[in-house]
């Protein structure tokens, strides 16, 4: 009777692990939610400008304009100084960049939310280590307690077989 109460007292002094964090989230999908319509524009936009491929159709579309206009297989629609060619590459920058920028911008929000998550998680981590080393150190304790009421209990077993004269057996 008195083992099975300090069985109970051991059972509840036992730790209880309770996972009490915040989910963990998709940077990803919280990023894409907050966006508007030009923030996906200018995002699309930088995707498209900052392709091979765009730069190879440009490099090609120069080309042609140039041979075009300067060897005179047609008729000479942009002059040798190539003033229109001219304006179109100040406004594809004029526009272009702005919108680039506000791409790069949109990934450097995206990193702060990707650092902010690795410190939550972090904070977490750190968390569920204290608590599982607690909880070690608990069950180290519950251990030695168990050990030392074994301890008491062989001595009082051997006091009580002595008193009815029974022999010990050889260890």
């Amino acid at each position: 009777m008195a083992v099975a109460r300090e069985l109970d007292d051991i059972t509840r002094s036992l730790v209880r692990h309770r996972h009490e964090h915040p989910p963990v989230r998709d940077v990803n999908q919280e990023h894409d939610r907050r966006l508007k319509a030009g923030d996906r524009i200018a995002g699309d936009f930088a995707r498209v400008v900052g392709s091979w491929t765009f730069v190879i159709f440009q490099g090609v579309l120069l080309v042609i304009w140039i041979l075009l206009n300067a060897l005179g297989f047609t008729r000479h629609w942009d002059g040798y100084p190539f003033q229109l060619l001219n304006l179109i590459l100040s406004f594809e920058a004029a526009f272009g960049m702005p919108l680039v920028l506000m791409a790069l911008n949109r990934v450097s929000a995206r990193s702060r939310l990707s650092a902010q998550q690795a410190y939550e998680e972090g904070v977490k981590s750190e968390e569920e280590v204290k608590s599982v080393m607690t909880h070690l150190e608990v069950q180290d304790e519950v251990m030695l307690q168990v050990l030392h009421r074994l301890e008491r209990f062989d001595r009082e077993l051997r006091k009580i077989s002595r008193r009815l004269g029974v022999a010990e057996e050889p260890a």
